[in-house]
């Protein structure tokens, strides 16, 4: 609430954030992941001598560099593009907090992209040695990289001991940095098997060939599961009581959880049966396959890891509706609008009315307005407290959600929001707030499906318009 707030319609600004974010997951756990097995294989294609190997890993390098270096560097210029424009203040926090963590950051994301294109473009100019070095410095630079984001991104839902001493390392080496290390380590390894399978089944034409690639590769994968899985149950074991209850209590994260656990083990049991203890499956129709469950596996996690955080952005610090955690009794005291060094203006430029003489909103005022003005406050009040979840039509739609809820029960959820839903933040405006969110809340709502057919509705509608209006 102290920026401007972008409004995306139907979607909400964070669910356009958590789609670009996880796209960009799908190639920068290639990188890092596609980055470690490139550098191996190399090597030991070079200590074998198989030049048909090293013909191979060169063809599926100049692949690896187009997706993950052109592709990955577009997508992470849009995280930060939608992050600054639809969660400022939480990204204002992590800036501040993880300066040194994101200067060493650009440090390893330029070591990575010199070495990844020293790597492809130098390929057969350097002595194997030199050559097989370069390949380690970008797989290990990539690492790293992961490495210092997972410690900040971790952070946001578990900061530790940050709270209290306020201390980078702390806040860095978080209860979650390690489980979601080992969780993306082994989650970048198995994607990026699941590329390789991609690429190597439609460019290798010769079965036997193929085969040694496809075992060579299973064994990465089988590695890279068995890391996700002590990572996935470290990571169940360090959430917050509030993060576990979500997840219990959320029918769609169930599901979600129940999708990555499926799709994982999918995939597991055809890597490790069918790829490097069977004879060989490997096709592009069985790739394509394991790479669909792949993606479905990596993002399901992806959004279950950015929803358990609910109420917070950053836990126990930044509430989702852009406030500090320690700001809410003072937003309730002077009121939400006036506390936001935006919404305060904002709301006084199109009602000069409620100025008072300290140039605040002096809510006093507020009865004195239209129906309409009553309803345009609400409006601003819903975009600034509630978007950050809820869209008016689309993603958890407020119009959809209310349907058919009388005045009473419309405020009632609204002052008690955070007690009616874990997952929810407090109500950070004064009573007064309330009551013109509620104005607009039932400004757009939908009838009652049912009740609204009865004479009994339309009597309970009547008795709410008598009380602030109503949307009949």
């Amino acid at each position: 609430m102290h920026y401007p707030w972008w409004y995306v319609g139907g979607l909400t600004a964070p669910m356009l954030i958590a789609l670009i974010a996880t796209v960009h997951v799908f190639v920068a756990m290639y990188a890092v992941g596609g980055g470690i097995i490139l550098a191996a294989e190399t090597s030991r294609a070079y200590k074998e001598n198989q030049r048909d190997v090293l013909d191979y890993l060169r063809s599926h390098l100049k692949f690896f560099i187009w997706l993950t270096v052109v592709f990955g560097a577009i997508t992470g210029v849009g995280i930060w593009w939608t992050i600054g424009l639809t969660s400022p203040l939480a990204t204002e926090a992590l800036i501040h907090i993880f300066v040194f963590g994101w200067a060493m950051e650009w440090v390893f994301f330029i070591l990575e992209i010199v070495s990844a294109f020293m790597f492809f473009y130098y390929w057969g100019k350097l002595d194997q040695k030199t050559h097989t070095t370069i390949g380690w410095i970008y797989g290990l630079s990539a690492w790293i990289s992961l490495v210092i984001i997972t410690g900040i991104t971790s952070f946001m839902l578990t900061p530790g001991s940050f709270i209290e001493n306020k201390q980078f390392w702390s806040a860095f080496f978080n209860p979650q940095t390690i489980p979601q290390i080992f969780a993306r380590t082994g989650g970048s390894l198995l994607l990026a098997s699941l590329y390789i399978f991609l690429h190597s089944s439609i460019k290798i034409k010769g079965q036997e060939f193929l085969r040694g690639i496809e075992r060579r590769i299973a064994k990465w994968a089988t590695f890279g599961a068995v890391l996700t899985i002590i990572g996935g149950v470290l990571w169940y074991v360090n959430l917050p009581e509030s993060s576990k209850a979500a997840l219990e209590g959320a029918a769609s994260l169930n599901i979600l959880m129940t999708l990555v656990f499926l799709a994982t083990a999918v995939v597991f049991i055809f890597f490790y049966f069918g790829s490097l203890r069977g004879k060989g499956l490997l096709s592009p129709g069985y790739a394509a396959l394991l790479f669909i469950f792949g993606i479905l596996a990596v993002g399901s996690s992806e959004f279950v890891r950015e929803a358990v955080r609910k109420p917070f952005i950053i836990y126990d610090y930044v509430y989702g509706h852009q406030i500090f955690k320690n700001e809410v009794n003072e937003t309730k005291k002077v009121g939400f609008l006036n506390y936001g060094s935006w919404t305060r203006p904002y709301t006084l430029k199109k009602f000069p009315q409620l100025k008072d003489e300290n140039n605040s909103i002096d809510f006093n005022k507020v009865d004195k307005l239209n129906w309409n003005d009553k309803v345009e406050i609400g409006k601003t009040l819903f975009m600034y407290h509630c978007n950050d979840c809820h869209a008016v039509i689309g993603v958890s739609g407020v119009q959809s959600m209310t349907r058919g809820w009388p005045r009473d029960i419309i405020k009632t959820s609204i002052l008690e929001m955070d007690k009616m839903h874990y997952f929810m933040p407090p109500w950070s405006g004064n009573e007064n707030e309330a009551e013109l969110l509620t104005d607009y809340i039932q400004s757009i709502q939908l009838h009652h499906p049912i009740l609204s057919r009865s004479g009994e509705k339309k009597s309970t509608q009547l008795n709410s318009s008598t009380k602030g209006g109503s949307n009949e």
